[in-house]
């Protein structure tokens, strides 16, 4: 995916909890760790088609990709299965049609996404995601991590996603074919899962611009303009669109 900025529509975002969750304030903005949530990323004909791999593919052991943190007790594609190939593709045309994801992640790299699977008792304790993950013979820095929700919410109890902001566990459970973008330098973990199966795919981004508050501060100038942009005078729009562009030139990676 190319670093490629075209202003977005509405989305939601969802800020630091010191903050109110539903009305954030421009000054709240400011101070956040602003994640997203992609409502409908994966079609139906997605969804079902995953449902479908899930009961196909091989898993094995999640611990394979981490076997360091013993907290990790979930199940995940085997990379290996000649199926594995068409999960990751089912993603990565989804990720790659959505404006919302392009415009707030500004993906440079993106890797292969992976689906996950969760029986009952299964978890994945307090972590923080690699700084660098290995794709192929390279190596992608995590600036971002994505969780897309592919089981239906009613058919599963527990498996929430917590993300700690500060000293609070932010419970993300979306519904199918949902996702939510968030850091990749926060503490987060996945629940027990008491009943049902919760199935996902996840993923990581590495983004052009590597810095938190850079990068928002490009996508909140972007929003602005996309929002407020044929109801400006034309010099000041084009004064705003010279800063915008020069803030990705200095501070991108091509």
């Amino acid at each position: 995916m190319r670093c490629n900025r075209i202003a977005s529509g509405p989305d939601e975002r969802i800020p630091n909890p010191v903050y109110d969750l539903r009305s954030p304030t421009a000054t709240s903005r400011a101070n956040s760790t602003v994640f997203l949530k992609i409502k409908n990323l994966l079609a139906p004909a997605d969804i079902a088609r995953l449902v479908a791999l899930s009961r196909e593919l091989r898993f094995v052991d999640g611990r394979v990709s981490n076997p360091a943190n013993q907290t990790k007790d979930n199940l995940q594609a085997d990379h290996t299965d000649p199926k594995y190939a068409e999960s990751v593709q089912i993603v990565n045309v989804a990720l790659a049609r959505s404006r919302e994801f392009v415009d707030y992640a500004m993906p440079r790299h993106v890797a292969p996404p992976l689906l996950c699977r969760y029986a009952p008792g299964m978890k994945y304790g307090a972590h923080a995601d690699s700084a660098l993950i290995q794709v192929g013979n390279a190596r992608i820095r995590s600036d971002l991590s994505c969780t897309v929700f592919v089981s239906d919410p009613s058919t599963y109890e527990g498996g929430e996603l917590s993300i700690e902001v500060g000293n609070i566990g932010l419970p993300f459970k979306g519904a199918a074919g949902e996702a939510i973008i968030y850091p990749s330098t926060t503490l987060h973990e996945v629940v027990p899962v008491r009943s049902g199966e919760r199935l996902v795919s996840i993923t990581f981004i590495e983004s052009c611009i590597a810095d938190e508050h850079q990068r928002t501060q490009v996508y909140e100038l972007n929003e602005i303009a996309a929002l407020e942009g044929l109801s400006m005078k034309w010099e000041s729009r084009v004064r705003l669109d010279v800063v915008r562009q020069n803030l990705m030139r200095m501070w991108s990676i091509p």
